[in-house]
This record gives C-alpha cells, sequence and structure tokens, in this order.
C-alpha cells in the first residue's frame, strides 16, 4: 500500500502506523470505536471490526451451515465463510430454506420477536373496553403501561388486565411521569417485583411544559438498571452521539422522539433520526410525536424498527378506525422501506421514451 494525496492505494503493504484492518488484500479502516458498518438483509448495522462472515451469522444466532450468503452481488461460497471478513460497506443478504415460502418481517429486542411493529400506549382512553379495542385493530403485540398505587378505596374497579390479557399482548411498563432517576428507578423495581417484568421502558423527564428528557438522568438511571438486570427500551432526544452513549450503557432499543409528546407534530428532524437508525446496534423507535397515519409511514421509511403512539389513537375523533390506519402506515413503511424508493432528482425525467414521436 502506499499514500496518495487524497488516500491510500492498494499496490503495497500496509505502513505499520496505519490503524486499520487488511482484509482479503483490501485495505479497510473501522470507525473510531473499532466497527465498521454494513448493510443486512436491508439494515443497517455496525459491527466488530475483524469479524468473518461466519462469525457475523453466529452472532445474528445463525448457524452457519444452515445459511446462504450473497456479499455486494457476489455469492459466498458456504465453505469459505469462515475466512471471508466482513469489511466497511458491504451489503449483505442471507438467506436460508422455509417451508413453503416465508414472507415474515419480524424484530426482536432482548431475545424477543414480534411481528407487528407497533407499539401502542393505554392511557387517554374513554376506557379499557376502548383501549382494548383499540389494540386489537392496531394488531399490535406490546403495549406500554404505566405503574400506579392500587386504589385501595374501590377493590372493585376495573383493571386493565381485566381486558388486555398481559398472556396475549406483552406488557411493556413504562416511568411515566418521572422526574428523576431514582423515582424512574423506584417504579421498575416495583413493576418487576408486580409481574416479573424485565423488558421495561426507561422515560426520565426535564420537565412539565415540553416532556423532554432529562438525559443526564436518563443515562443515569440507565446504567443502574442494566446493572441490575433490567432490559431498559430508553425515551430520548433525537441526538444520535446521546442515543450511542445510551445503548453502551445497556439500552436495548433507542426510542427518540420525533416532537414533543402528545404533540402530534409528525418527525420534525428526519436527518437525526436517520443518523440514529444508521449508527444504532439495537433497534430504533419513534417514541412521541406521531399525530396521523403520514407520520408513522415516515418514520418507517426511515429505517426505524417500529413506533411507538398513545395520542394519535387515543384522540382520534374514531379511536378504532385510528388503530387500524395506523396498522396499515407501519405496514407500508416498512415495505417501502424495504423495497427501496427512487433516487431523487432536481430536473424531470419522463417515464414515456421521447424516441418515435410523432
Amino acid at each position: 500500500m502506499r499514500q496518495a494525496a487524497d488516500g491510500w492505494f492498494l499496490d503495497q503493504p500496509v505502513p505499520s502506523h496505519v490503524e486499520g484492518l487488511e482484509t482479503n488484500g483490501k485495505f479497510c479502516m473501522p470507525h473510531s470505536d473499532g466497527t465498521v458498518s454494513i448493510t443486512v438483509n436491508g439494515e443497517h448495522k455496525r459491527v466488530s471490526a475483524g469479524l468473518s462472515l461466519a462469525g457475523l451469522a453466529t452472532e445474528l444466532g445463525l448457524v452457519p451451515e444452515k445459511i446462504a450468503v450473497e456479499r455486494n452481488m457476489e455469492v459466498v461460497p458456504r465453505s469459505t465463510l469462515a475466512d471471508v471478513m466482513v469489511e466497511d460497506g458491504d451489503d449483505l443478504e442471507i438467506v436460508h430454506f422455509v417451508g413453503g415460502g416465508d414472507n415474515e418481517d419480524s424484530w426482536t429486542v432482548a431475545g424477543q420477536t414480534f411481528k407487528s411493529r407497533l407499539i401502542v400506549g393505554t392511557g387517554k382512553y374513554k376506557d379499557f373496553a376502548q383501549n382494548a379495542a383499540a389494540v386489537e385493530a392496531s394488531g399490535a403485540e406490546i403495549v406500554t403501561v404505566a405503574v400506579r398505587r392500587v386504589n385501595v378505596s374501590d377493590r372493585n374497579a376495573p383493571m386493565l388486565t381485566d381486558f388486555i390479557d398481559p398472556k396475549k399482548i406483552t406488557y411493556l411498563p413504562n416511568t411515566a411521569g418521572c422526574f428523576d432517576a431514582e423515582s424512574a428507578i423506584r417504579t421498575l423495581r416495583l413493576a418487576r417485583e408486580a409481574g416479573g417484568w424485565e423488558l421495561v421502558k426507561l422515560e426520565v423527564l426535564g420537565e412539565a411544559k415540553t416532556l423532554y428528557p432529562d438525559m443526564v438522568e436518563t443515562l443515569r438511571a440507565t446504567e443502574i438498571l442494566a446493572n441490575e438486570g433490567f432490559k431498559p427500551m430508553v425515551y430520548c432526544v433525537d441526538d444520535p452521539i446521546a442515543t450511542k452513549r445510551l445503548e453502551n450503557a445497556g439500552a436495548v432499543a433507542i426510542m427518540p422522539l420525533g416532537a414533543p409528546i402528545g404533540s402530534g407534530l409528525g418527525i420534525q428532524n428526519r436527518v437525526t433520526i436517520r443518523l440514529i437508525v444508521e449508527g444504532a446496534g439495537v433497534p430504533v423507535l419513534v417514541d412521541a410525536g406521531v399525530g396521523t397515519a403520514s407520520d408513522a409511514a415516515v418514520a418507517m421509511e426511515l429505517g426505524c424498527d417500529g413506533v411507538l403512539m398513545n395520542t394519535a389513537i387515543a384522540e382520534a375523533k374514531d379511536p378504532l378506525m385510528m388503530a387500524a390506519a395506523m396498522k396499515a402506515a407501519v405496514e407500508s413503511g416498512r415495505l417501502a422501506y424495504r423495497a427501496g424508493r427512487m433516487g431523487q432528482r432536481r430536473y424531470a425525467d419522463p417515464s414515456s421514451p421521447l424516441a418515435g414521436l410523432i
């Protein structure tokens, strides 16, 4: 390898003073955190530099002997998967055989796999019956639940579990209304004691007007909860640096706000959401700000793994119809992302050929 004014050529050995990896005769410079950026089955990921394709398969929970890999449009012989190294910028397709074809597009968080990419809340509905009907219409498999004191004055008061069966729908206890790390941690410790939940949603707010997250307290709570065995999905600002710190602290999912909670303004900064998606090694879900179906579709088109919403459905004129609309929007946005949108151009490009015009 030799140095030119604008970079390195690959015809000579790598100089000893250059930090990087030489894989398959090609020089690969990892990111500062020792990772490389790749695309796997349409999903952007960052993985450890120096990983073989077989090692990547193992990290993804796959058996190398039972898969086929296409790397940058070329099929890699299965016998060489352990020898071919993952390189920055690789575009990988990994397939296996399934009975009768498989169109399922699931996602996984903390070892649990779900088909629906829509998570809904359980507040602001007229009653629990309407809430349960909206959950069914949305197709959601996860609902967020607030942890509140038991109504000891009325033991016959209805409970959410009477309407939404926690054996069929995954409950995600959250810390809505907590303004410091201590109260959030206490709340989730009680939630685990009450229902055994370790997968939780952490939300530490900074102040009541904007309901923006306090990132100092959020990061501190994430570290403590992760050390205690919790698997926190964390509500946060749309800052790719802050989200990476949360991931390193033990967050199993990153949940940046699209806009202030309950505002219905839609995603206000698509650029930062996309940056978070590209840099994350855990699922990314837009949390807060969705107002209508098109907002949910935008989040999915940006490559998010899912969307969490409550007010957009609960305060719609017809919550059940809106729940169905949100289900369709999340699914269509996800399909559009997987399909890959056309490139954007500054000028017109006719659909019909101009040659042969009369």
